[in-house]
């Protein structure tokens, strides 16, 4: 009896715990009509790198084994049609992950494909996003008019592209060279240029694009690291194959740094001297072999200051400096020598003129400058003589 009892409540209890228990909610999808913000905009970020580890690129791999890669591309295509985040200027919600998580599952997908499905998944991304013709709109309009743009392109070809998997890895390699080649090799070597700063460029701190920055003020080594590195990786990869020569990167690098107007020198030197020391030798004596001397001249004095500033050894400019001259006969030597020195005194006149004009003070910027210009001077005579000496022995 009392077995029967309690087993009697304890059914009872079920039961009651049965009918207040609520329904599931009903799964729906989201459209852009239906929000104002990216649809991965109000996911913890805990439970989107989940999506991303269920729905990964893995998986779709191993289910689509036996199909074409067209085939495959045409489901992808089916699936990440339905989502505004992972097209361009569909979704503008600031801190979108769309384009990141579209960019881990494509490079999970294709991770050990060869060349050729590589050049058919660019293809389809072309054809998908409508890439070429937006890149053509941001390259030949004004700079800056359409920022919005210019951010979305940026955002896609890096995260989708360009940028490796590993965040710890800070150099690009051969996948970041290959669509970075084929998101160039369209454009003419101008539009290449204005191209290579929308996806690289400095930004400024409202998140556009620093074109007025980069010729008005000093950026910072930071700011301009991105840039060098993809110079840095077309510079070591010229060859045949990517189409690519030293005239090629030279004359990007020329128009890279003119436009919109002539950069600031320091922006210049700091870009050069981040590429290291390869890429700025090659650069000065391309200028000293085509005549350019004063440009050069002017130059080396802001790459001095530069290496002064950031705390670069000055004697890799020393080496840079004896290599240049290398290229001269004795006289032609003894003229670009003093040619320098003129524009050390050149430079710092300026320096001067315009602390006195503007009443700048010890700790401002211009004085500054003067301060790091006149002790790099002397520290550059001191090696440049210490390494002619050792030269003569």
């Amino acid at each position: 009896m009392e077995r029967s009892v309690r087993r009697s409540v304890w059914t009872h209890t079920a039961q009651r715990s049965r009918r207040a228990r609520r329904p599931y909610p009903v799964r729906t999808v989201i459209t852009r009509s239906q929000c104002n913000t990216s649809c991965f905009q109000r996911l913890p970020a805990e439970v989107f790198h989940m999506i991303l580890d269920r729905l990964s690129g893995w998986l779709f791999k191993r289910c689509t084994l036996l199909l074409p890669t067209e085939d495959r591309l045409t489901l992808i295509s089916s699936m990440f049609s339905q989502m505004p985040c992972f097209k361009l200027e569909e979704c503008t919600a600031a801190g979108c992950l769309g384009f990141y998580g579209y960019g881990v599952f494509l490079k999970t997908m294709i991770s050990g494909w060869g060349e050729v499905e590589w050049h058919r998944v660019f293809n389809f991304l072309c054809s998908f996003t409508n890439l070429l013709p937006k890149i053509k709109m941001a390259v030949t309009g004004t700079p800056g008019v359409s920022c919005s743009l210019e951010l979305q392109l940026r955002l896609f070809c890096r995260q989708v592209l360009l940028d490796p998997l590993d965040p710890l890895d800070r150099w690009p390699g051969k996948d970041t060279l290959f669509w970075l080649t084929r998101i160039l090799k369209p454009w003419p070597m101008v539009l290449q240029a204005r191209l290579l700063f929308i996806l690289y460029g400095p930004l400024m701190p409202d998140g556009t694009l620093a074109w007025q920055g980069i010729v008005e003020r000093e950026m910072s080594r930071s700011a301009l690291w991105n840039l060098a590195s993809v110079i840095v990786l077309l510079y070591r990869n010229l060859d045949h194959r990517t189409d690519w020569t030293t005239d090629t990167m030279q004359t990007i690098l020329e128009e890279l740094i003119v436009f919109p107007e002539v950069w600031h020198m320091e922006n210049v030197a700091r870009l050069l001297v981040a590429c290291g020391n390869t890429v700025c030798y090659s650069f000065l004596a391309n200028k000293a072999h085509n005549g350019q001397l004063l440009e050069v001249s002017r130059l080396i004095v802001h790459i001095i200051l530069v290496c002064e500033k950031d705390g670069y050894s000055m004697n890799s400019v020393v080496r840079m400096v004896h290599q240049v001259c290398q290229g001269f006969n004795t006289s032609e030597r003894f003229a670009f020598i003093q040619r320098l020195e003129d524009m050390f005194s050149e430079v710092t006149m300026e320096l001067i003129e315009i602390v006195t004009a503007g009443n700048h003070h010890e700790g401002t910027g211009p004085f500054q400058t003067l301060r790091s210009l006149l002790q790099s001077r002397a520290h550059f005579h001191a090696k440049f003589l210490l390494h002619m000496f050792l030269q003569n022995e």
